[in-house]
């Protein structure tokens, strides 16, 4: 299946100095900014458009539980996952599964853009969050 980079996924502490870095250094455009404070998620996350390309900012909202305070904690601040576009998600996951690659299935999820993702297991791709996702109501 065909893969395309979709964006890329940042921890951040501070979100606020971020976006203003991305905005008024790397001269990008806030598109979005909104919370999940879903179990899993339990994040504040800032969408960048750089020239056509995405970054989302990802800042916990609970130190404790959130995916993204417990990566601080361990990694600190950075790349947290990169994002792959495909046609169909639930069949890049069929594939991802025939060849031997595991899915984190409490990852799947539809965001408020109508975007699905789910997560590929980390020990499965060398230690990198890789998600997969598709937008279905948009194509």
């Amino acid at each position: 299946m065909k893969k395309k980079l979709d964006h890329i996924g940042i921890a951040v502490r501070d979100l606020d100095s971020s976006i203003n870095f991305y905005v008024t250094i790397m001269n990008g455009t806030l598109l979005d900014r909104y919370s999940s404070h879903a179990p899993g998620v339990e994040s504040e996350i800032a969408v960048i458009d750089l020239n056509g390309d995405r970054i989302e900012l990802l800042s916990p909202t609970n130190n404790t539980t959130s995916p993204i305070a417990l990566f601080i904690k361990q990694k600190g601040k950075g790349v947290h996952h990169i994002a792959y576009r495909v046609d169909n998600l639930d069949e890049a996951i069929n594939e991802l599964e025939q060849q031997g690659v595991r899915v984190l299935k409490d990852t799947l999820r539809q965001n408020k853009h109508g975007r699905r993702l789910i997560y590929v297991n980390p020990a499965d791709s060398e230690g990198t969050i890789i998600e997969y996702c598709d937008y279905p109501e948009l194509d």
